[in-house]
């Protein structure tokens, strides 16, 4: 997957995979609802994301499937962030993460679990 997801496309993706299937009318009362967009900006980002290639449409009504799943956006997000901002080492966004706040026992008990079931 080459295309990264802009804001307002990551925006829309939320509500297509909660939703998914759902109508592009039912995704612009969405994002009118939660985002404030008119609907033509919400089908104008529904347009884009079906020619990158991370939503389908189909017709009758316009319905709206996703073609790429969340947990591989994320990893894709994920990865181009720690090459752009920590220089590829993982070890630096994670000593960035757990600098700032401690962490419950319950969260060190499941990033061990993580880590060793690697």
């Amino acid at each position: 997957m080459k295309e990264k997801l802009f804001d307002s496309e990551a925006k829309v993706m939320e509500i297509i995979w909660k939703k998914s299937p759902v109508s592009a009318k039912d995704i612009s009362l969405i994002a009118a609802d939660t985002i404030g967009w008119n609907k033509n900006t919400t089908y104008t980002v529904i347009k884009k994301l079906e020619a990158k290639g991370f939503i389908q449409r189909e017709d009758p009504g316009f319905i709206c499937t996703p073609l790429v799943s969340q947990n591989e956006m994320q990893k894709v997000e994920a990865a181009s962030l720690i090459k752009k901002v920590f220089g590829g080492s993982r070890k630096a966004l994670f000593s960035a993460l757990l600098e700032d706040e401690p962490l419950s026992e319950e969260e060190i008990n499941e990033l061990r679990k993580l880590i060793d079931n690697r």
